[in-house]
């Protein structure tokens, strides 16, 4: 047996030697690797995976073997034993470490308590208990949690039983990604004493809030929500469940809350419940917002002489949808004015059921509201409806304010000298990995298995990440257009057998160079044609927010692919490299889309191109 061993021993260091310097030749021609890297790591796997199914060394394919993971060759087999075993989630921290994934921390809760006033600056992701449960004395939250990637923190029992105590947060995760904070039974059963939540989350990527039984059996405590969730984008938005419930005397006020943002939603459930003379404004909410949806549920229900004022609310925004369910419903002497609501400049809606139904003594205005409003069941006294608004304004430049500046263009801006407006090309996403293929081939993936995937990621019933989860899940899920091929890939292997399916093995993967010269004006320079210019099909990925790295890839006929020299408008220097993709055939887009709202067109009118952003990446057939 030794014999044999012995035999075999040149030609087994023969066959090593060959997988390192496969290795070793990613990094000759493909970048980042060198023959000293260990040939069993995902990133060394990847490399002969991409040598064996790609016949030509692509520029590009230093780019994508930057996505792969970065798990040595020990925790990549031992997370997907794991995986396997369904055994991840007990490693999750770990694994999320590890891997370089998008994971929210655990915050478990303390019973430590903290009598004395604290002024926080710099931490971040933490769990606050029992703060601020003292009489007077302030907190102070201030530049708190700011330009973060990923933030986490919870509040629970902050304030409670307190009496003059007040709270302030200002300028609090402002400029971060995705956002998820948490007050639970916040200012219960507080006396006096102030909350000010100023410039709260403004220009976060992903915002939500959830504020559960915040000042229930408050007395007089004032609450203010100032320049709230500023243009921010999408996100589930905020949650204000039994809020000031029970309350007496407290006035809450949201000014300039969610303006300029991008489909944020709220909802306000109990809010204001068997309240005594609560007074509540919301002054320029939702404006200038594109697509807004609030819900109020039983908000002021069986309240006493309550006031709420809704001024200049949805003023100005694209669409938008409001419900009002059970909205002051038998309350008792209370006053509501809708003043300039859902002046939209597209048409939005807003549905009032059982509103102001059983209710004794009051007065509900409306003024100046619009043409898609639905009224069911309302009070029929006490309710006054003046200043119908018949028309919806159109002004076409406001309306584009929600399609960035050269997001779309025509083709013929694609030559030498032509001045063109560059979009944010900025890839806005948390930085992650791919898993490898024997990791994510044993994850579930599916939306019949969310509990599954929930789980594993430790997203909670109603949390950011169960709604990451599902977005992804259903848009991955949804039905090709016509002419459409559309594959969601979580490893690169999977990208580079999707691709090759489409356009076969001698293809080349592409991305913009860089973000030099977004949200400016710039100037084209030498412009090339792939494929020479010609009609094709091309495959583009485009990433989706995802615990990992996830691609939507899709592949579209009719296609023309560039790539052009991008100039400073000054020196003329070149600053940036960027692909473009032109769709010609745009008639089975919506009407509705973004680029016909821009560009003052039609679908099938028009052929419209864009710029492939940061991280995402484009696929062609090799010239």
């Amino acid at each position: 047996m030794l014999n044999q061993f012995v035999l075999l021993l040149p030609f087994l260091l023969s066959c090593l030697f060959h997988v390192v310097m496969v290795a070793g030749r990613g990094r000759l021609v493909n970048g980042g690797f060198t023959p000293e890297t260990n040939p069993f790591t995902p990133k060394a796997s990847l490399v002969r995976y991409w040598n064996k199914q790609i016949q030509n060394q692509s520029p590009g394919s230093a780019f994508l073997l930057s996505k792969a993971s970065p798990l040595t060759a020990v925790a990549s087999a031992t997370f997907a034993k794991l995986a396997s075993q369904n055994s991840l989630p007990d490693r999750l921290p770990d694994f999320c470490s590890a891997a370089n994934l998008f994971c929210f921390p655990d915050l478990g809760p303390t019973l430590e308590k903290h009598s004395d006033d604290v002024k926080f600056s710099v931490y971040d992701q933490r769990n606050f208990t029992n703060y601020g449960s003292h009489p007077g004395g302030a907190d102070s939250f201030e530049k708190y949690s700011q330009d973060g990637n990923v933030v986490t923190d919870s509040f629970r029992r902050y304030s409670r039983d307190a009496a003059g105590h007040d709270d302030t947060f200002t300028g609090y995760a402002d400029n971060s990604n995705v956002v998820d904070e948490s007050f639970n039974t916040y200012g219960t059963s507080a006396t006096g004493g102030s909350d000010e939540f100023k410039s709260y989350q403004s220009e976060v990527n992903n915002p939500t809030s959830r504020f559960t039984a915040y000042s229930d059996n408050g007395n007089g405590r004032t609450q203010t929500f100032k320049t709230y969730a500023h243009d921010g984008n999408a996100g589930s938005g905020q949650s204000f469940t039994s809020y000031g419930k029970n309350g007496n005397g407290a006035p809450n006020e949201f000014a300039s809350y969610g303006v300029s943002s991008n489909v944020i939603g709220s909802d306000f459930s109990n809010y204001g419940e068997n309240a005594n003379s609560a007074n509540d404004t919301f002054k320029g909410y939702g404006g200038d917002g594109n697509v807004p949806r609030n819900n109020f549920k039983n908000y002021g229900a069986s309240g006493n002489a309550a006031v709420d004022t809704f001024l200049n609310y949805r003023d100005k925004a694209n669409a938008g949808d409001d419900t009002f369910s059970s909205y002051a419903k038998k309350s008792n002497s209370q006053k509501v004015d809708f003043v300039n609501y859902g002046k939209s400049f597209n048409p939005g809606s807003e549905t009032f059921t059982g509103y102001g139904k059983g209710a004794e003594g009051n007065k509900i205005g409306f003024k100046t509201y619009t043409k898609n409003s639905t009224f069911k069941s309302y009070a029929k006294t006490g309710v006054e409806f003046a200043k119908y608004n018949q028309s919806r304004l159109r002004d076409g430049k406001t309306v584009n304010r929600w399609v960035e500046p050269g997001k779309f263009f025509r083709e013929s801006m694609l030559k030498e000298g032509t001045l063109i407006w560059m979009p944010d090309v900025k890839d806005k996403m948390p930085k992650r990995s791919f898993l490898p293929r024997s990791i994510v081939s044993k994850l579930p993936f599916s939306t019949s298995k969310i509990a599954e995937i929930k789980r594993v990621f430790h997203a909670r019933d109603n949390s950011t990440m169960e709604g990451i989860i599902t977005n992804a899940l259903t848009e991955c899920e949804r039905s090709p257009t016509i002419g459409e091929t559309k594959r969601c890939v979580g490893s690169a292997e999977d990208m580079i057998d999707f691709a090759t399916s489409v356009l076969g093995r001698s293809v080349v993967v592409r991305t913009t160079e860089s973000v030099a010269g977004s949200k400016e004006k710039v100037m084209i320079g030498k412009v090339k044609g792939i494929n020479g210019g010609k009609v094709t099909k091309a495959v583009s990925c485009h990433q989706s927010l995802y615990p990992y790295l996830l691609y939507y890839c899709h592949s579209v006929p009719k296609v023309r692919v560039y790539e052009s020299d991008i100039l400073d408008l000054k020196s003329k220097a070149k600053i940036n490299h960027g692909i473009a993709i032109c769709h010609i055939d745009t008639s089975a887009w919506g009407a509705n889309h973004g680029a016909f709202v821009s560009l003052r067109s039609s679908p099938g009118q028009i052929e419209v191109c864009h710029w492939i952003f940061e991280n995402d990446m484009n696929w062609a057939i090799a010239d």
